[in-house]
């Protein structure tokens, strides 16, 4: 793959770990690591070798958020250009890719820990969202930028979000876009751990290992009771309507002669 990498760990039978590999732009998610991701987890939903995944990021990001590149000031004619003869259809089905990639990292049957090794914005926070357990390294930090951006909250992260951090405390973060620290992520309860820097990965893998060793049925009956009672509590779907959202703005940003933007 291109975008990621997908490693199954020697001494550790059954932990997978996904690395967001693109580390020369942050790990920014674009269109083409939303399908490997969403391709991965496909091959890790009929997998009952792997009962642990591991989703990091290479280099000193965790992951920059989706990638907006092309904002120099030649991209609003190059977009009004490639959108004269745009699908519709197509450009919302691009638009939900990032609700299709969050639902399936979600859905995984397996446990899930994000290790959070540096700067985690927008669609990166709402990954890990989607995630059972969280780790930062201390020098981690995380920022929500889209309504700064002009966008619109999607790939269904409100509800999600909301799960995690609470209904004032989300909408704190989403409208105001202040940047929180892994002690901020900690003390509300969004990372589970913090830890140094070095001790990341290591403390990761402890953590899977301690997972290993429980019952698997146990294991992974608790993992679907329990993101179905999430689901019941506040679902996702009920913004269905997120892709929708994002064309709306592309369009209000080509009326005004901007750029269209993406979830960050």
């Amino acid at each position: 793959m291109e975008t990621i990498l997908i490693q199954r760990d020697e001494q550790l039978r059954g932990l997978v770990t996904i690395t967001l590999n693109r580390p020369e732009k942050l790990n920014a998610i674009n269109f083409r690591m939303h399908q490997e991701v969403q391709e991965a987890c496909r091959q890790l939903a009929d997998d009952a070798v792997a009962r642990v995944v591991i989703l990091t990021g290479a280099g000193r990001a965790f992951s920059a958020g989706a990638d907006l590149g092309g904002r120099s000031s030649e991209a609003p004619r190059a977009l009004a250009a490639a959108n004269e003869q745009a699908d519709p259809l197509a450009e919302r089905i691009r638009n939900s890719a990032g609700n299709r990639t969050a639902a399936a990292l979600e859905s995984l049957p397996q446990v899930t820990i994000g290790a959070v090794n540096g700067l985690a914005i927008g669609g990166a926070v709402v990954f890990l969202a989607c995630v059972d357990i969280r780790l930062a390294a201390e020098s981690a930090w995380f920022s929500i930028p889209e309504v700064d951006l002009d966008i619109p909250m999607t790939w269904n992260s409100l509800p999600r979000l909301m799960r995690e951090l609470g209904p004032a405390r989300t909408k704190e973060l989403v409208m105001t876009c202040d940047r929180f620290s892994a002690d901020d992520a900690l003390r509300w309860g969004f990372v589970n751990h913090r830890v140094p820097d070095a001790e990341l990965m290591p403390r990761a893998r402890a953590l899977a290992e301690k997972l290993l060793a429980k019952d698997p049925m146990s294991l992974a009956m608790t993992k679907s009771t329990m993101n179905a009672l999430a689901e019941s509590l506040i679902p996702a779907h009920v913004t269905h309507q997120d892709p929708d959202y994002l064309g709306y703005a592309r369009l209000l940003a080509r009326e005004r002669g901007g750029h269209g933007p993406g979830q960050a």
